[in-house]
């Protein structure tokens, strides 16, 4: 999966995607300028490869992680809001997470969106880097676990299929992984009982995406994302996770050596997809070098993970039901 540089495709981006006939695209702030560009940018993307249904993803959790911004769309609490409101009222916690999805959902599939990079189910730590923080739907696992599983509902209500992350749990990273490996150190049974919680609770989503992450008790050479036994004995097995599993994002400053090693060793190690978001030319030459042809399993995954996504789907059906949902959604929030 491949970022673009601009607000629309250049030649050269345009015979590359169609040469090299990636799963998917991911959207960021550079090529989001208005309702109708962005359109015509996803049109665009999926003609390159002759997939109407092609996934495209965007990093919209709401908070600081918004790459749809007004005034052409509306903002959205970052995930702590819920996890606020859900120490106050539960039950209005949970539908306020419902509706966050949903009606980030309504305007990502106004777009031609299929996917979204959220939620984060990550544990925070005291003392970890900042990188998470109040992106977290809360501080305990059982928190995070119900209310992510709500947010989660109301994407997929509004056609929209989430990505679980930083799985197995990016929560006590000392160093922000865009700039940085980080090292977590903590014994396995900590990790067990409460990094990997909510990704326990949560496995049966169709979409994951790695963290890069060193946990020294599980592989102390590779991060999660290069690591088959993170990938076979913890992420598979111990937690359930049968989804599509992506990369983080390869262009990281946590990973190290050339790009076409960095695709070919997170395949190698199990990912399905390897995922690099920048839109540097240079850099997904080389990543497409490295790549190879999804798997059977990984397609077949794929696939499992999209007719579940329209299976769920109820979108608004009038411009008032939305409103509606958005000032009630206000409301609850205050």
């Amino acid at each position: 999966m491949f970022g673009c540089s601009g607000l629309a495709l250049t030649a050269e981006e345009r015979a590359f995607f169609q040469a090299c006939n990636p799963l998917g695209f991911i959207l960021f702030q550079r090529n989001c300028d208005s309702p109708e560009q962005v359109r015509a940018l996803v049109d665009d993307l999926r003609a390159c490869v002759d997939r109407p249904d092609a996934p495209v993803l965007i990093d919209q959790e709401g908070g600081r992680v918004a790459r749809l911004k007004p005034p052409h769309w509306p903002e959205f609490p970052a995930a702590r809001a819920y996890a606020d409101l859900y120490a106050q009222d539960p039950a209005k916690g949970v539908e306020a997470s419902t509706l966050g999805g949903r009606l980030i959902a309504h305007e990502l599939a106004a777009l031609g969106v299929n996917v979204d990079c959220a939620p984060v189910l990550d544990v925070p730590q005291p003392g970890a880097d900042p990188i998470i923080g109040d992106r977290a739907f809360g501080a305990d696992g059982a928190t995070i676990s119900t209310l992510a599983k709500a947010f989660m509902d109301g994407l997929m209500k509004g056609g929209v299929a989430p990505i679980i992350k930083h799985i197995p749990g990016h929560g006590r990273a000392l160093v922000d992984s865009h700039m940085d490996l980080p090292l977590v150190d903590a014994p396995r049974a900590d990790l067990e009982n409460t990094d990997f919680a909510p990704f326990r609770a949560l496995h049966m989503a169709a979409w994951a995406m790695t963290a890069h992450v060193v946990y020294s008790d599980l592989d102390p050479r590779q991060p999660a994302t290069l690591s088959a036994a993170v990938i076979a004995d913890v992420i598979r097995k111990q937690i359930g996770f049968q989804g599509v599993l992506v990369s983080d994002d390869l262009s990281m400053k946590a990973l190290s050596g050339g790009f076409a090693d960095r695709a070919r060793a997170s395949l190698a190690a199990g990912c399905d997809v390897a995922l690099h978001c920048n839109g540097d030319m240079n850099e997904m030459v080389q990543v497409a070098d490295g790549a190879s042809e999804m798997t059977r399993a990984a397609w077949s995954r794929y696939k499992l993970g999209e007719l579940h996504r329209t299976a769920a789907a109820q979108p608004f059906e009038t411009d008032a039901e939305h409103a509606a949902a958005r000032r009630r959604f206000d409301t609850l929030l205050g």
